[in-house]
């Protein structure tokens, strides 16, 4: 494949110099090969030469983006003569592998537009403490002010171990007691961390022990020996709480409950600032055991879900009101409600509200 590029490329490097009758580049494409992004600007001069018979000038050189900046002979060039067009590439912030034309536009009838070609591989920086640990606690880096535990089921115990940096001239021990519900545990992997030195914070998230469904985010504060009010790191804990569902047979799946929404999305239009509008979504289990909706959850205090039955037989429905208040909004408004039931091929539905709130 790589000689069947290379033969391509050849066969139509030379047909793009047959075609060109009024100029012609020494080389249409430069490769610079490996470069540093520390390393600042690359430049190459593409060179060509009048081969036809009247004075060619170059009119533009437009970029394909803004990190090849192009500069050329402006005068005219006479019979025989030659320019110059200079491709200049900034690698920083930009690793990886490159390709980049230049699209020149000339006074000859014959080329009005030519198009050059510059690529290489860009070898990124060396990454830095800062780079991968950006926040600063006190004396400590952290990569942010969140443990991230992402899902996790209502019968699982999940622990996750993130970085953390001293980045102080003295130790840093951190005390075991902390102040967090008693569903999540830390940890600290070493509990005297030596200056400079990179340990581990363990974090573990009781998932039966919550005893709720949807997202969580919980506060947790952890102490050092630092001195003053740095001592107390406050963080927070997210957490995406779902419902465990045993594998099932196919029959099993068939027999299952199935929640079904009817129109899951409502525009209520334009509305005044401060107006309160309801609708109602029926909700019915189409499948052929008991539904049970465990939880309704909206995305924001403006919108309250109402429903009077949480359980339902086969066939049977229940509407779900929900209310969005507009007061202290304007424009386009997006609320959703989350629904999360025993129906375990979905198990999470929503319902949308819509709205756009006039100016007060």
């Amino acid at each position: 494949m790589k000689t069947l590029f290379f033969i391509l490329l050849f066969a139509s490097t030379a047909t793009f110099a047959q075609e060109l009758k009024d100029i012609t580049f020494n080389e249409p494409t430069h490769d610079f090969g490996s470069i540093k992004e520390i390393g600042g600007s690359v430049e190459f001069d593409f060179v060509f030469k009048n081969t036809g018979t009247e004075p060619i000038k170059i009119l533009d050189v437009e970029a394909s983006c803004g990190c090849t900046t192009p500069a050329w002979t402006k005068v005219e060039v006479a019979p025989g003569g030659n320019g110059f067009i200079k491709a200049s590439f900034d690698p920083i912030n930009r690793p990886g592998p490159f390709h980049k034309t230049l699209t020149v536009s000339t006074s000859s009838a014959q080329n009005n537009a030519i198009i050059l070609h510059i690529s290489g591989q860009v070898e990124p920086k060396p990454r830095t403490v800062e780079d991968d640990l950006p926040t600063l606690l006190g004396g400590i880096r952290l990569k942010y002010r969140i443990f991230n535990m992402g899902k996790v089921f209502n019968n699982d115990f999940v622990t996750k171990e993130f970085d953390v940096y001293n980045a102080s001239g003295a130790p840093v021990i951190f005390a075991k007691e902390f102040e967090g519900p008693d569903y999540i545990e830390i940890e600290f992997l070493p509990e005297t961390l030596a200056p400079k030195e990179k340990g581990k914070i363990i974090i573990s998230y009781d998932g039966k022990g919550k005893n709720d469904l949807g997202f969580m985010s919980e506060n947790i504060v952890f102490s050092t020996n630092e001195e003053g009010e740095i001592a107390q790191k406050s963080m927070s804990v997210y957490a995406d709480v779902q419902e465990y569902f045993p594998p099932m047979t196919e029959e099993e799946k068939l027999n299952a409950p199935k929640l079904s929404v009817e129109n899951a999305v409502h525009n209520f239009g334009d509305i005044a600032s401060g107006a309160v509008v309801s609708t109602t979504f029926v909700l019915t289990n189409s499948g052929k055991t008991d539904l049970n909706i465990r939880k309704t959850k909206a995305s924001c205090g403006c919108t309250v879900p109402h429903l009077v039955q949480k359980d339902l037989k086969p066939g049977e429905s229940v509407d779900l009101k929900v209310t969005f208040n507009s007061a202290g909004r304007k424009g386009t408004q997006i609320k959703t409600v989350t629904i999360y039931s025993n129906d375990p091929m979905k198990p999470i539905q929503k319902v949308t509200v819509k709205s756009r709130v006039a100016k007060q």
